[in-house]
């Protein structure tokens, strides 16, 4: 019976006895969580920003692109409570039938999409659009997780023929379904960073990686050097100011949005490229936009939430209770940062230019979805995270944990408890 007013005794933190190291289960990464809110947040200041322009040039009412992002956003929050609450053995069952169903979503894609460019992306279902590529991300980083880990289970990772040709087969499936039938390289290339991240920390033998990855690059120039459009594409990042009216309008366009910005930004209600000038302004093209109302100081403040974002998951990484879901995280890490640099690199003018959302800000439903849907799955992983310390042994042999130990237990997600954010 306890007496009133009495302290509450307090419960000793779970502890596990795993191959001689101790480890303790704690909290989810709520910091995860915030970076991502945040970010969403600004995505919807933006296209709030530029719904007036956007509506002028379009054809719609005012509030028609903030009203469509605010349900694109409500449905990555509901695709975020699912797979946050969802157990990690889950997808390891579902992997096959999941990279089934985005197969057969491509196709649907070419079969009954909209063209935009000699690319095939998108699917009108009723008055919303489905983008097939960003499902096949989310399914290829579960299946070749789970691959990999198979692999690092039965001791054959660096095997030939158990690992390297069904990767290679489904490297060339991606490129005929996603680069060939879709046409569209820069979900491609993020697939393919994906893919090379994700079997890197498997520990396949980097050489092999390397090599693959040099075949892939020569085949793409090769295939840029007979494509008509793409080659134009190239042709405008090499030479930036020779056709700025025609195949190089979007790439010198968003170089003045984001020049224009100056240091601080022309503000929230002083953009000018959103009227009709620079294409494609709440998509492809939004950090340009962004540039131009928040300016260098702004850009810094976005990138820097993003490394921020990016530090969280590599620390969940770091952590993960076994190589599946470390391969998870990694596979999402993977996504997020290398389609952010490809986005952000292209509006500055360091990579060729090819239209991809960034994570979070740009207009699009299933962009988000899928990106909520990743974090909730990076989120839920980041419960079972464990900080493992050596099991002390006494003079008679006996294993124990003395306090000093507890105490670092009780930093949950950090060595040093100090230090935990």
């Amino acid at each position: 019976m306890r007496v009133i007013g009495a302290p509450r005794a307090r419960r000793r933190p779970t502890v596990i006895e795993r191959g001689g190291q101790v480890q303790r289960r704690h909290k989810p990464d709520y910091w995860l969580l915030i970076y991502s809110v945040i970010l969403l947040a600004i995505g919807l200041v933006v296209i709030y920003a530029i719904s007036p322009g956007l509506s002028l040039t379009s054809n719609v009412g005012q509030n028609y692109y903030i009203n469509r992002q605010m349900i694109s956003v409500l449905l990555g929050v509901i695709a975020f409570i699912i797979t946050a609450n969802l157990p990690t053995s889950v997808w390891y069952r579902v992997q096959t039938p999941l990279l089934i169903l985005a197969g057969l979503s491509a196709i649907a894609v070419r079969a009954f999409g909209v063209e935009v460019n000699g690319a095939y992306r998108w699917i009108q279902v009723g008055g919303f659009s489905f983008q097939s590529g960003e499902l096949i991300k989310f399914a290829l980083l579960i299946w070749i997780a789970g691959f990999l880990a198979n692999r690092l289970k039965d001791g054959t990772i660096a095997h030939g023929r158990h690992t390297f040709q069904p990767l290679i087969i489904a490297l060339v499936a991606v490129v005929i379904v996603v680069a060939g039938v879709q046409s569209d390289l820069g979900t491609t290339a993020v697939i393919l960073a994906i893919m090379a991240v994700m079997a890197f920390v498997a520990g396949l033998p980097l050489k092999k990686i390397v090599t693959i990855g040099a075949v892939i690059v020569v085949a793409g120039i090769l295939v840029v050097s007979v494509s008509g459009y793409k080659k134009q594409r190239l042709d405008t990042f090499l030479h930036p100011d020779s056709n700025c009216q025609n195949s190089g309008y979007q790439s010198c366009q968003a170089l003045i949005s984001v020049g224009s910005g100056g240091m601080i930004g022309l503000g929230l209600g002083r953009d000018v490229q959103a009227y009709g000038y620079l294409p494609e302004a709440q998509n492809d093209s939004i950090f340009a936009i962004y540039g131009e109302k928040f300016g260098l100081i702004g850009s810094l403040v976005l990138l820097g939430l993003f490394i921020g974002l990016f530090s969280r998951l590599k620390n969940i990484i770091e952590r993960a209770p076994d190589d599946f879901t470390r391969l998870l995280v990694t596979g999402v890490l993977a996504w997020l940062s290398v389609q952010a640099f490809i986005n952000i690199g292209a509006m500055i003018g360091i990579i060729p230019f090819e239209g991809i959302t960034l994570p979070f800000i740009s207009y699009g439903g299933t962009s988000i979805l899928f990106v909520a849907a990743a974090i909730g799955v990076a989120f839920e992983i980041s419960r079972y995270t464990t900080y493992s310390v050596p099991i002390a042994t006494n003079e008679e042999g006996k294993q124990h944990d003395n306090s000093r130990d507890r105490r670092r237990f009780r930093g949950a997600y950090h060595a040093n408890p100090g230090s935990r954010s």
